[in-house]
């Protein structure tokens, strides 16, 4: 079973995606065998958390079992969240809506106990992966994916060793920054039950995403977890 931690769906102004349909997306799955993908609407990204969401679901409910949701929170409109069949949890850009990641404005999404996404970017001054750490500390019980591992690869292995000591922490390793190599020396620096697979398609190639995984010089055991081992345990019954 292969789990993609990070995708999403719709359009964004900054970027080319030929094709921004989750039609689309599901047709590329299915050709290289992901079973599910945790997505957000790029328009909930961005200027409308609730209409983006609303696409999401819509996505998820015309591909039963293929689409599970990260609803976007937006921390200055306080966007309604809900728990229901197919949340996978919560997605949080705070580079995009300019809210520190342990900023109280987040409170509210923590105290649901959901699975959180987050963008993380490091010497970001919104989600350096130090904040992680902060968050950790205050909801260690909540499990929190560090979206891109810090996006910079002078800052892979110091994301790492900040949450070291934060087991609900997890690094996620999509972008076009990280290689199969960093991703099998962030295996050996965290282990491998703390690595996720996620690609970030349709934003970026999801050939390319999974190819750095299959293609990483892990041993098969942990390849396995980090392709949808360690997601589905942070999951658990959503993935029914």
């Amino acid at each position: 079973m292969i789990l993609d931690a990070h995708g999403h769906i719709g359009s964004w102004p900054d970027f080319l995606i030929p094709d921004p349909s989750a039609g689309g997306l599901v047709a590329m799955m299915d050709r290289l065998g992901i079973t599910a993908m945790g997505v957000s609407d790029l328009l909930g990204v961005g200027p409308d958390a609730v209409e983006g969401n609303r696409r999401a679901f819509e996505a998820a409910a015309e591909h039963p079992g293929r689409f599970g949701v990260w609803q976007v929170y937006n921390p200055h409109h306080r966007t309604p969240l809900t728990d229901r069949p197919g949340v996978w949890g919560v997605k949080l850009h705070p580079d995009v809506h300019q809210c520190r990641l342990d900023d109280p404005l987040y409170e509210p999404v923590f105290a649901l106990g959901l699975p959180v996404l987050a963008h993380g970017q490091t010497d970001s001054p919104w989600s350096d992966p130090a904040q992680f750490a902060t968050v950790a500390a205050r909801h260690p019980e909540v499990p929190l994916l560090m979206g891109h591992t810090g996006l910079w690869p002078y800052g892979f292995a110091r994301a790492a060793r900040l949450v070291a000591d934060h087991p609900g922490v997890l690094l996620e390793v999509c972008g076009s920054k990280i290689t199969g190599r960093w991703i099998s020396r962030l295996v050996a620096l965290a282990g491998a039950e703390r690595v996720v697979y996620g690609s970030d398609a349709c934003f970026l190639d999801l050939r390319a995403g999974l190819g750095r995984v299959v293609l990483a010089p892990l041993a098969e055991t942990d390849r396995d977890l980090v392709l949808g081992g360690n997601l589905a345990r942070v999951l658990g019954s959503r993935l029914a």
